[in-house]
């Protein structure tokens, strides 16, 4: 099990190797202001940074939960296992959907599982990085792969590994809506926000994570 002094040298070695707090995010499955402490506690300097580094939380660092589902991603009949549960999901949302759109990286092998399970094509969507300043990512923007399927006047799900606070999602459901596509449903492994739904599409995961505090 990984402690916090872990993920502050996980977030070292990736800031030295040119990633931005985005992506150090979504590799470690935290939030950006939990990614920004641990990069700040490493002493490294992350790809986007600019200016002075930012504290994002006091010595005990931002209120987070980091997911390792490493067991999970390393072995492909784990991952086939978990992509059927996730598809088993989906399957009541009916037989009209036609594509499974995974949000790389992660997403994109768990849909791949999901779109054989329910006989649909394969999109895969890479989300803008999330940087640290309000407003970068819609400077940045997200697209697209051209080597997968097209998303325009279909019916699709959504799928992605973990829910940190939705951005990445709501981004995600809105590409395919600019695109003329109709998410009806999107799935993840972890949701640790809960949602119900993000712009109006509805969202299933396998793992509720639940903070519960003390006054």
């Amino acid at each position: 099990m990984k402690n916090v002094d872990d993920l502050i040298d996980d977030a070292a070695e990736l800031a030295e190797r040119g990633l931005s707090k985005g992506e150090i995010a979504d590799e470690l499955n935290v939030s950006r202001e939990t990614a920004s402490w641990l990069v700040d506690r490493s002493g490294a300097t992350p790809a986007d940074a600019g200016g002075d580094a930012v504290d994002a939380g006091g010595p005990s660092g931002p209120q987070d939960i980091h997911v390792d589902w490493s067991t999970i991603g390393r072995d492909s009949t784990r991952l086939t296992h978990v992509g059927r549960a996730m598809a088993d999901l989906l399957a009541k949302e009916g037989d009209e959907v036609d594509l499974t759109v995974g949000i790389e990286k992660a997403g994109t092998p768990l849909a791949t599982t999901i779109a054989r399970e329910l006989d649909t094509d394969l999109a895969a969507y890479a989300p803008a990085k999330h940087q640290w300043d309000e407003g970068d990512i819609d400077d940045v923007g997200g697209g697209f792969s051209r080597n997968f399927a097209t998303i325009r006047g279909r019916e699709c799900f959504v799928v992605d590994d973990t829910v940190t606070s939705g951005t990445t999602l709501t981004e995600t459901v809105e590409a395919v809506q600019a695109e003329g596509g109709q998410p009806k449903a999107c799935v993840v492994i972890v949701d640790k926000q809960g949602l119900d739904e993000v712009a109006g599409v509805p969202v299933y995961s396998l793992i509720n994570v639940v903070g519960v505090g003390r006054d």
